[in-house]
């Protein structure tokens, strides 16, 4: 990383104001590994074929990482597979090009490593209830509808758990723990944890029948779904509490009375996903608000209005600015001002391919303007109130074309911090509540090293926090002032 021309974006926005830029924002995208839309984009079947795998994502991420992003949604169940070793479900074709095919080493485990590696956080993101075509779950023996026909149901050609079968709940409910018990991930986010399109056709009756009870079919419905997350949730807490629980509901939750034509909303397949904000049994949504429009901004201000102190990620669509729909580029960069004006707590791009292919510009937008200036995660402040100590002994020196930073923690502190931000300005002091001042953030080294030209001559103020797993920030450490000079000091 250049720290001179990091410098030198410090020295020309002096002018701006906090408010340009969020100094805590989750950015996002979500990478699917399905039909290896995103990654891998190809099958390996020797050494030499999983080595470019490693390396597609390796670049994939450091084209993240030189945006600014900082979190993954990784795709690691596709429908009733997975990407990596289970006891539960097989592997997936996608990187060997055979259904249960082992990949020859473990895609999750390498992916986390990479992303933190780059600062970014990984996020499982997982799909629920669907579990493959009728054909494809027929082609392999190990298919959740061969393993487990008593949860699945056939409907218009692709099979879905039942949710509302008690054994559905606890199948996902022992997936999910095997994932966070076997892999360091920083969140588990579900996706298609709904009754499919056209839900009231779904044959459930039996079902409803034998577990219904008094419930009108729209209640029971709605706490089926409620039941898993809640269920999940609890679970994820008790055992690594700093795993975030997340989901990508529908854009549209219900309709409002501005937008009473609204098409399919979360609610139409029994998707409450504003309930499980308010009863505290998710950390964060990122609804897929793949619209615009009057389609757009009234629903975010109703996702704000009802997140209940937790955490709102609008997801946007940029697959849209390609054929058919060939919106304009600054679609979405309207839609990122308005989300920072209302102080929405971050951004999710669907999907990947139009960051890494810079989609009419996308990549250039962020990384020139919009993420301009790393930021830190928000902090999950209803997991934790308590700041954890500042870093100590901060030294900064100048090692050939590199300048070093080190420091320490404190040896009092309960848990090591899980990283550090470093803050920066030119004179003899850094602001560290102004996003600009942001050299670098989410570092889980003690020690951090930026490329330098010599040839300038300028003096800076260094600052260094940590941050625990719940994203809360310490106090900074004490100032550290540095002259940079071609000249002998």
């Amino acid at each position: 990383m250049r720290l001179l021309s990091l410098l030198s974006l410090l020295l020309l926005s002096l002018h701006l104001q906090a408010a340009d830029y969020p100094k805590r924002e989750m950015r996002a995208v979500w990478m699917a590994t399905i039909y290896g839309m995103d990654w891998p984009t190809r099958p390996a079947v020797n050494e030499s074929g999983r080595r470019q795998q490693q390396q597609e994502l390796c670049d994939k991420l450091d084209m993240l990482r030189s945006c600014n992003f900082n979190t993954v949604f990784l795709q690691v169940r596709l429908r009733g597979d997975l990407i990596y070793p289970s006891a539960i479900e097989p592997f997936n074709s996608v990187f060997t090009g055979r259904l249960g095919g082992n990949p020859g080493y473990d895609p999750l485990a390498f992916a986390i490593d990479e992303c933190h590696k780059r600062n970014l956080e990984c996020h499982a993101w997982i799909v629920t209830y669907p579990v493959g075509t009728a054909a494809a779950a027929g082609r392999n023996r190990r298919s959740v509808p061969r393993q487990r026909p008593d949860l699945c149901k056939l409907y218009n050609g692709e099979w879905y758990m039942d949710p509302g079968l008690p054994g559905t709940s606890d199948y996902l409910y022992e997936l999910v723990e095997e994932l966070i018990e076997g892999y360091d991930v920083d969140g588990v986010h579900f996706d298609y944890i709904r009754y499919p399109d056209l839900a009231d056709g779904f044959p459930d009756a039996a079902t409803y029948s034998r577990y219904g009870r008094s419930k009108s079919l729209r209640e029971w419905r709605e706490d089926n779904i409620y039941r898993t997350v809640e269920r999940i949730y609890h679970m994820v807490k008790s055992q690594k509490p700093w795993i975030q629980v997340s989901s990508s509901p529908l854009g549209k939750y219900s309709r409002i009375n501005i937008v009473p034509n609204a098409g399919q909303t979360g609610l139409s397949v029994y998707q409450d996903a504003q309930r499980w904000l308010h009863d505290e049994i998710h950390d964060f949504v990122a609804p897929m608000l793949y619209f615009k429009d009057m389609f757009f901004y009234p629903f975010v201000k109703n996702w704000m209005q009802y997140k209940s102190n937790r955490h709102f990620v609008a997801g946007l669509a940029p697959y849209r600015m390609l054929p058919p729909d060939n919106w304009p580029a600054d679609e979405i960069s309207r839609q990122i001002n308005y989300l920072r004006a209302v102080n929405a707590d971050g951004i999710a791009f669907f999907r990947g391919a139009q960051i890494f292919r810079n989609a009419k510009g996308i990549r250039d937008s962020l990384q020139n303007h919009y993420f301009r200036y790393p930021a830190l995660l928000p902090p999950l402040s209803w997991l934790s109130d308590e700041r954890p100590p500042a870093p100590l002994n901060l030294s900064v020196s100048v090692e050939g074309n590199q300048i070093r930073l080190a420091w320490e923690v404190s040896a009092s502190s309960q848990a090591e911090p899980a990283s550090f931000t470093v803050y920066a300005s030119p004179g003899p002091w850094v602001d560290t509540e102004n996003p600009v001042n942001i050299l670098a953030t989410g570092l889980r080294r003690q020690e951090a090293r930026f490329d330098i030209s010599t040839d300038i001559e300028q003096g800076y103020t260094f600052r260094i926090t940590a941050s625990d797993r719940y994203h809360i920030e310490s106090s900074p450490s004490k100032d550290v002032y540095y002259y940079i000079s071609p000249y002998i000091k």
